[in-house]
């Protein structure tokens, strides 16, 4: 379930801290890479393609040479949504909450809804249970996720990347708007999420719960596995294979869709969730079959620790 939720908000989310560091390097495997190169089928100027996580411990947080190198070289930075967009960013929550006078417990047995209240409380999150219980339940989890990371520190991928595009004096743009990403959590049934909740906070601390799976997320992210990475996103018992048509394939191919067009006379770094990357309707691929040459960029990094 965390996975499925992070994909859509944990970048509104994620905080930024400072503290002092050694570096680190990290060498992924040959042939793992975030970073991607497409050229030909007519365009003008190479674009690239970067695998982000919307979420993960600021000392991971770190971008390759290679990576700065195409934030120097690009024309305009494309993301998900425009972060830099403050009136789209303070209409995000609103976006987000259940439609009409619908709350969490409307959803649940007064058991399953008394478990989640008493486990918010215990985590004093972000929003009080009492404003969160009327927001889509894959918010709430995604909230519960960015307490589970094996760190103390969050941030994000976007984050990292828009601080380097301004230094740059690059535009950010995004692919979707708000609203839309908001419409695509209406499309999965709110039990649904509402019973995923309950699922995550039951495996929360167990030998098989959240922790383990982040871990596992985290390394594939690392090695830059994107690979495994789908793998792990399309587990069937983490409640994104039922919906990765809505949450991933069809965004995928819209985005290609306008990429077309955005690519034309400019060159781009398109960087969205690693997790739309990979597979045979992931980005990569569809690129190639719409004629564009995609290829691995070497993205050795500079691994971060704090001292």
């Amino acid at each position: 379930m965390i996975r499925a939720g992070s994909v859509i908000v944990l970048t509104m989310l994620a905080m930024i801290s400072c503290a002092q560091k050694t570096s680190l390097k990290e060498e992924p495997a040959p042939g793992n890479s975030l970073l991607w190169k497409v050229e030909g089928n007519g365009l003008e100027k190479p674009s690239w393609i970067f695998g982000t996580i919307h979420m993960l411990c600021k000392d991971d947080a770190v971008l390759s040479d290679n990576m700065r190198q195409v934030i120097r070289d690009c024309d305009v930075v494309y993301m998900e949504m425009d972060l830099d967009n403050i009136f789209e960013m303070m209409g995000a929550f609103s976006k987000l909450k259940m439609t009409g006078d619908t709350t969490l417990r409307d959803l649940l047995s007064e058991k399953d809804y008394s478990k989640v209240k008493a486990y918010f409380e215990e985590k004093s999150t972000l929003l009080p249970f009492s404003v969160l219980e009327t927001y889509k339940p894959m918010m709430a989890s995604s909230l519960l996720s960015e307490g589970d990371l094996p760190c103390e520190g969050a941030t994000s991928m976007e984050q990292i990347i828009m601080g380097a595009a301004k230094q740059q004096g690059k535009k950010i743009k995004g692919l979707e708007t708000m609203a839309q990403q908001a419409g695509f959590l209406d499309s999965i049934p709110y039990k649904y999420q509402a019973a995923e909740l309950v699922k995550y906070i039951d495996s929360a601390g167990t030998d098989n719960g959240q922790n383990t799976m982040m871990n596992q997320l985290f390394d594939a992210y690392r090695n830059q596995d994107l690979k495994k990475l789908e793998d792990l996103m399309l587990d069937s018992d983490a409640g994104m294979s039922s919906f990765s048509d809505i949450l991933l394939y069809r965004r995928n191919a819209n985005w290609v869709m306008k990429l077309k067009t955005l690519m034309t006379d400019k060159s781009l770094l398109v960087a969205v969730g690693a997790g739309h990357l990979p597979g045979e309707k992931g980005v990569i691929s569809l690129l190639r079959k719409a004629g564009y040459t995609v290829t691995p960029v070497e993205n050795k990094r500079i691994r971060t620790k704090e001292i």
